[in-house]
């Protein structure tokens, strides 16, 4: 396994709150709005002004975030999901299985439209987990 690292999720405010976390702890800020990215012409035209993905990094800490929301909405224990990056595919779907095990598989292990392999899951204890190579 590479890292671990935060992952969290916003109702629109990404880009606000990201920029805060920069003056706050430092570092390199990216930020891809929905309408950037190769879904955007899908979405609604309010959507296309939020963030898909939102990158802090220092030599200490990446944050990641999003205004991407579930379909169940932002509740308590939502917005926040530990990023795993994992070394290999198999590696992913390993750790998959296992933290998985007793919990919700919430998307299967798949690869995205930028050709990342990517799985989330709820594990048996409530925790969210993005699993990514």
């Amino acid at each position: 396994m590479k890292s671990i690292s935060a992952y969290l999720t916003f109702n629109g405010n990404c880009k606000e709150a990201m920029m805060f976390y920069q003056k706050c702890l430092g570092g390199n800020l990216s930020l891809q709005t929905i309408g950037e990215s190769p879904m955007g012409c899908k979405m609604p035209v309010r959507m296309k002004k939020y963030i898909l993905t939102g990158i802090l990094q220092n030599n200490h800490h990446v944050i990641s975030g999003t205004d991407l929301v579930l379909e169940t909405g932002l509740i308590k224990g939502n917005n926040f999901a530990l990023l795993l990056q994992c070394s290999s595919t198999t590696e992913l779907e390993k750790t998959f299985a296992l933290l998985s095990k007793g919990g919700n598989k919430i998307q299967l292990p798949n690869e995205n439209f930028y050709g990342v392999l990517v799985g989330t899951l709820k594990d048996k204890y409530g925790v969210h987990w993005i699993l990514q190579v």
